[in-house]
């Protein structure tokens, strides 16, 4: 089985976002596997982007949501690598929402289980 540590090698956001997930399948807390991708970045073909808009992706909508209440109605994770930033669309949805759900940035899958540990109490 590769481990999350194997899988980040290539230090791509998407590398890490994978052993982040194989990460959360190892775990015993059932709320850290309630987690989910949502894919409205990357590059994708004319079709792909304007399929995906006509099912409702946005622009902005952060990676991945951990849908548990903690006080906050859930966490949202923005994985980024190296010296990225949020984007515009990126601020604006966090803006929105700050009030109701909490939000991590994270630079590497590690910083991302830790985040959702402290948020779940688990950690």
């Amino acid at each position: 089985m590769l481990t999350p540590e194997t899988l980040a090698k290539s230090g791509s956001e998407h590398a890490h976002q994978v052993a982040l997930f194989q990460w959360i399948a190892l775990q015993s807390d059932p709320r850290l596997k309630l987690a989910f991708a949502i894919p409205n970045g990357g590059h994708r073909d004319k079709v792909t982007a304007a399929r995906m808009k006509a099912e409702g992706a946005k622009a902005g909508v952060w990676d991945i949501f951990l849908p548990v209440f903690t006080g906050s109605c859930g966490l949202f994770i923005e994985m980024k690598v190296g010296n990225n930033k949020l984007t515009p669309k990126q601020e604006e949805f966090r803006d929105a929402l700050c009030h109701a759900y909490a939000f991590k940035v994270c630079y590497s899958w590690e910083d991302a289980a830790r985040a959702m540990q402290e948020y779940v109490g688990c950690k």
